[in-house]
């Protein structure tokens, strides 16, 4: 399998979008409950880009196979040093390396970028292969906000991981 990683384009929207829905649709990993369609995907991604944070595509064989994004933790300022990761891969495309090759450039797109902390908000407690896919690049386990959620018939956990992106707290940031 020949993976690469590269910025998303405009022309990957109905892929991604064909993604999100199905996680939107069968999973718990994203607590809305109706998919956006190709155009408000968009415009999430215009308001990342104009951040100058990184959206980035998983590429297969000329095929959108997952993406992922930084976006702002939060909009004070005292936050803006802290991004929060979206990881998302087609179902048929799971456990092959794609969730890491992605995660990995969003990471060092971010460490670049200035960026000191990294959390991820992983929804259902039960999602190994999320929480999994984040111990392995470097987050640990911060909290568990309890039945925080309600979709599919039932109350749905949110799980906290967080990493320090290069010199974290250790040092001011410039």
């Amino acid at each position: 399998m020949a993976l690469s990683v590269r910025p998303a384009v405009e022309e990957d929207f109905a892929a991604i979008q064909a993604i999100y829905a199905r996680h939107v649709l069968h999973g718990l990993a994203s607590f809305e409950e109706t998919p956006p369609d190709i155009a408000e995907l968009k415009r999430r991604w215009q308001v990342i880009a104009t951040d100058g944070l990184p959206y980035l595509c998983a590429i297969v064989e000329g095929e959108v196979r997952g993406y992922a994004y930084a976006s702002r933790y939060r909009p004070r300022s005292a936050y803006r040093f802290s991004v929060e990761d979206s990881v998302y891969v087609a179902p048929d495309a799971a456990g092959q390396g794609i969730g890491r090759a992605l995660l990995d450039a969003v990471i060092t797109h971010c460490t670049d970028l200035g960026s000191r902390q990294m959390v991820a908000i992983i929804g259902d407690s039960a999602n190994a292969a999320s929480i999994g896919l984040h111990r392995a690049c470097g987050f640990a386990h911060v909290g568990t906000f309890a039945a925080i959620g309600f979709k599919h018939g039932r109350w749905v956990d949110s799980v906290l991981m967080q990493r320090q992106l290069g010199a974290g707290s250790t040092t001011l940031p410039v």
